[in-house]
């Protein structure tokens, strides 16, 4: 065996867990902070019609709804143009 083949063996077993993906980054998680995100801002839209929350309140929870709705829309278009590009690839 060569010397040099063992340090990169231990090179990579060093730096593996550096790139392991974290469970925290899952779609799963994502989709469930949208959604709270989401119904967080459509429960502020409700108390802010009966007078109970301030009006910098609302505009926050609206800007908020406002970005995750559109980094949904975004990922989404991404994931169709990926989905439309492989179909054009030859078989």
């Amino acid at each position: 065996m060569d010397i040099s083949t063992t340090l990169a063996q231990r090179a990579y077993g060093a730096a593996k867990p550096a790139t392991k993906p974290s469970i925290e980054l899952g779609m799963g998680n994502a989709a469930q902070k949208f959604s709270e995100i989401v119904a967080e801002g459509e429960s502020v839209a409700m108390a802010s019609m009966t007078g109970n929350v301030d009006p910098h309140r609302l505009v926050e929870a609206l800007t908020q709804s406002e970005l995750a709705i559109q980094t949904a829309v975004s990922v989404r278009d991404k994931v169709v143009e990926a989905y439309q590009e492989i179909l054009r690839m030859p078989v």
